[in-house]
């Protein structure tokens, strides 16, 4: 059985398809391209498809996580090209890597994320990120399956800056751009959440909802405070094989083979 981890976009109006609504969409596609899948076993088998951490229904991603099995040998830059053109524009395959280390999921302990805050100026939304940094803990509520949870917002950020505005932005009114590194833990800290905490301690109040995108996630990197990509070791490992294959066919060549 071979394993293909994916990475794939929620962009434009897709941001707003909820993660169901992906799955169905990705095994229409699966479907289409003639993917040779695995499936389950039981009475209702199914395509052996691993979802990793999916972002919140009606934010962007850059980057969100899959995982394949097959049981035919594809190659995966085929595989990715396929499936790309059999899912709707926005929902795109941007990468695709064999599975040659385990723990994708383990890999994946903090997302930076992007906060478009228009009709907030930047030294407003400067203020407020001072404040939010400076405090000891941020708690807020949220609305949870087993009901209203407080928990704090302050410690699973990473960082949290206010970023220079972008010149391709439309419109001319204020629009502060907020960077946010967060980690992964339990309960999880969404953006949303962090913009509650705003609120909690500087009152700052958006007169529109953000536009809220994931630029990245992955292994959190101590020394250099920056989130690595996390196929990385699937690709390195890759290199390492061909790398070996290449010293093992040259050991096991004959004595002065290729020579006139």
């Amino acid at each position: 059985m071979q394993r293909i981890r994916l990475r794939y976009t929620k962009r434009g109006r897709l941001r707003f398809t909820s993660h169901r609504d992906f799955q169905r969409a990705f095994e229409r596609a699966l479907r289409r391209a003639e993917v040779p899948m695995a499936y389950s076993a039981g009475f209702t088998p199914h395509p052996k498809v691993s979802y990793a951490n999916a972002a919140p229904t009606g934010t962007g991603s850059e980057a969100e996580f899959l995982e394949i099995a097959l049981v035919e040998h594809r190659d995966p830059e085929k595989l990715r090209q396929l499936l790309d053109e059999s899912l709707p524009t926005g929902l795109d395959i941007t990468d695709a890597v064999e599975a040659r280390t385990s723990g994708l999921a383990d890999r994946l302990t903090a997302s930076v994320w992007e906060l478009r805050l228009e009709g907030v100026g930047p030294e407003e939304a400067g203020h407020a990120v001072s404040v939010f940094l400076n405090a000891e803990s941020v708690e807020v509520e949220r609305r949870m399956k087993n009901g209203v949870r407080t928990f704090d917002t302050r410690a699973a950020v990473v960082s949290l800056e206010v970023t220079p505005p972008r010149s391709d932005r439309p419109g001319d009114g204020p629009c502060a751009i907020l960077r946010l590194v967060v980690r992964h833990v339990t309960p999880a800290v969404r953006p949303d959440d962090v913009l509650s905490g705003l609120r909690a301690v500087a009152d700052l109040a958006p007169p529109v909802p953000a536009a809220v995108t994931r630029l990245a996630q992955g292994l959190f990197d101590e020394e250099s405070g920056t989130v690595t990509d996390p196929l990385a070791p699937d690709r390195e490992a890759a290199t390492a094989g061909l790398r070996q294959a290449a010293g093992t066919a040259a050991a096991k060549a004959p004595e002065g083979a290729g020579s006139a």
